[in-house]
């Protein structure tokens, strides 16, 4: 355990990805490890991008690495895939988009599947960027799923979030939601060589200065994303918010992702203790027992809970 650590602390490649796995497994080396390498987190850049499918998240993320590796930045790259049905892993459609940095050795990419996580994000993601963070990577990017209007659970752990939009999806009012739309950064809007983009400019700009009042409106970049256009401005206004921010505000987005870990981390142990501590059977009969309304899910809950508190 002590070698991998000091081989992700190095950056090893190798060790990266063996962490990561062992994070995605959930097991015990896992939190040990985790443990060891904690302090060594907090220094990255996260950059969280959404959006709903096809709107070509994967494209600009890639464009987004050809500039920042051209400034000499490290990357870390979490691409949150669709689950497969068959074998449970991530469909890799991400990183086959992203396939011409896979020599770069300052580029790691890790397809992450969802296993039936709602919000966008696989479970193991903020685990996934401490590992990132940990191993020196400066900026870590991570595209969500594209799961559509409620895919929000990225603001959890980015210290800014684009939100990407495309013009020409049909009612261009169902685009601008609440949720998707109030948790932007800064928007983009890709494939911009399409009809319909200054359209949607205009609507999206109207639309934020209605619905936001007291705050700093949204910059709305335009990309082209296939051919590299608009990438350069993105990358500045990236540089721009994150440079103009408060330590306050930086330390509570920083927060908000280790509030963020810290539950997930108790739910897991909780959800642990009953798998190892309640029987199958058991357990079927309790569900039985709700059936026929013997009992009610809360009253049985309550005394798993005080069974937790007793073993504990």
């Amino acid at each position: 355990m002590m070698d991998l650590v000091k081989e992700v602390l190095k950056g090893n490649p190798r060790a990266v990805a063996k962490a990561i796995s062992l994070v995605e497994n959930n097991g015990a080396a896992a939190q040990e490890m985790m443990k060891k390498i904690f302090s060594y987190t907090g220094t990255s850049t996260i950059v969280g991008v959404t959006g709903s499918p096809g709107c070509g998240k994967s494209t600009l993320v890639d464009q987004m690495v050809v500039y920042l590796r051209k400034n000499q930045r490290k990357i870390g790259i979490v691409a949150v895939d669709p689950t497969s049905p068959f074998s449970g892993g991530a469909v890799l459609g991400d990183r086959i988009r992203m396939m011409r940095h896979s020599t770069d050795s300052e580029v790691f990419i890790r397809s992450m599947a969802t296993r039936g996580q709602l919000g966008g994000l696989a479970k193991a993601t903020g685990e996934a960027i401490a590992i990132f963070e940990a191993a020196g990577k400066d900026t870590i990017l991570v595209e969500t799923v594209g799961v559509g209007q409620d895919e929000v659970e990225v603001v959890k752990l980015a210290d800014i979030i684009l939100v990407v939009l495309i013009p020409g999806t049909g009612d261009d009012i169902q685009v601008f939601k609440a949720g998707i739309m109030e948790i932007a950064d800064i928007f983009v809007i890709n494939k911009a060589d399409s009809p319909g983009a200054d359209k949607m400019e205009v609507q999206l700009k109207a639309m934020l200065e209605l619905g936001i009042k007291g705050k700093e409106i949204p910059p709305v970049i335009k990309t082209v994303a296939t051919e590299g256009e608009g990438i350069e401005l993105l990358i500045d206004e990236v540089n721009k918010f994150i440079s103009s921010k408060s330590h306050e505000f930086k330390a509570k987005r920083k927060k908000r992702l280790l509030s963020w870990m810290l539950k997930d981390i108790i739910r897991e142990k909780i959800y642990r203790y009953i798998e190892q501590n309640i029987k199958n059977s058991e357990f079927e009969k309790l569900v039985e027992k709700i059936y026929r309304r013997d009992k009610n899910p809360y009253s049985v809950a309550d005394e798993i809970m005080e069974r937790f508190g007793e073993k504990k």
